[in-house]
């Protein structure tokens, strides 16, 4: 009798978790390179943010909403790496992992995933403001308007996500799997067997108002945008706009390619190599590459770096 508990336990509270199959050729290469990626994503991502914190030029509103950036990045490598590397080191058949953990994970994977989608759309504000309304600028951009922005990019994310992840733990669960390399809501909502259709409704409704209220966002204030810098004849503030706006819309282009081949992979199931993979690169590509493209093309952060690297010398 104590047996049959015991068993009971283990199957509603602890999961397997399948993770990335690694061979005994690929261990040693699959966990150096994660390793070495964590490292370079934490920092950098850390550089940055202590680079914009120490420098006094740079605490202007443009540079502090920036700093969103990094502490996110740092957010969602640490939500996916750490965890991806105990599992490479452990045998496939002991890759356990408990639901509440589980769901802790799911949790700051989707915080990650909308948080990048807010904190672009609040820098985009932004820049909208510095360009189009450049007179307005330092009474609108006050101090009291950049930290409303940092809360409603990061409130927005989770509100919303711990209602979605909600409707999920509500569940009974009667499978074990994780069929991903980590946890997150479509995965946790699979785990049932009652009827899924609210929580794919909810997913798929989340997911469309996000991704069409950033689109739509950042798509009218770079129309907006190129509307004034075609009529204005100030080739500075052109220069500096394309500048800062090409940086940002590079940014966004990343994430939401990343973000949209992992979504498109997870409707097929047959892929399922492909969607780990794709899963992971939404973890690191975009929190790779946003330190080195704003340290290399925003002129502010470079000459920073410059001199710092000058003074050590």
């Amino acid at each position: 009798m104590e047996n049959k508990t015991d068993m009971a336990m283990f199957h509603h509270n602890i999961l397997f978790i399948e993770g990335l199959i690694v061979t005994e050729q690929t261990f040693y290469p699959a966990f150096i390179l994660f390793l070495l990626v964590y490292l370079f994503i934490m920092v950098s991502n850390i550089g940055l943010l202590v680079l914009i914190t120490m420098g006094k030029t740079l605490h202007e509103p443009m540079y502090i909403l920036l700093c969103n950036l990094p502490v996110n990045d740092a957010l969602g490598a640490s939500i996916m790496i750490p965890r991806l590397l105990y599992d490479v080191v452990k045998p496939a058949s002991e890759r356990y992992i408990t639901f509440s953990e589980c769901v802790i994970q799911a949790y700051g994977t989707h915080v990650f995933g909308t948080t990048s989608h807010t904190v672009l759309m609040i820098m985009a504000y932004d820049r909208y403001m510095a360009i189009c309304n450049p007179l307005r600028y330092p009474t609108i951009m006050t101090n009291k308007m950049v930290i409303k922005l940092t809360v409603f990019a990061w409130g927005v994310a989770f509100v919303l996500v711990g209602i979605l992840l909600g409707l999920t733990v509500r569940l009974s669960h009667c499978r074990s799997a994780i069929e991903n390399p980590s946890c997150d809501n479509p995965s946790l909502f699979k785990l049932s067997c009652e009827d899924l259709l609210i929580n794919q409704i909810c997913g798929l409704t989340f997911t469309a108002v996000l991704w069409a209220s950033s689109i739509g966002s950042i798509a009218l204030t770079y129309i907006r945008i190129a509307e004034v810098c075609l009529r204005s004849k100030n080739s500075a503030l052109n220069s500096k706009a394309v500048t800062t706006c090409s940086t940002h819309l590079l940014v966004y282009i990343i994430i939401l390619t990343c973000a949209c081949i992992a979504l498109v992979l997870h409707r097929f199931p047959d892929y399922t190599f492909h969607r780990k993979m794709a899963s992971i690169m939404f973890h690191v590509v975009p929190t790779s590459l946003n330190p080195i493209i704003y340290g290399l093309q925003t002129k502010e952060i470079k000459h920073k770096m410059l001199n710092m690297f000058s003074k050590n010398k």
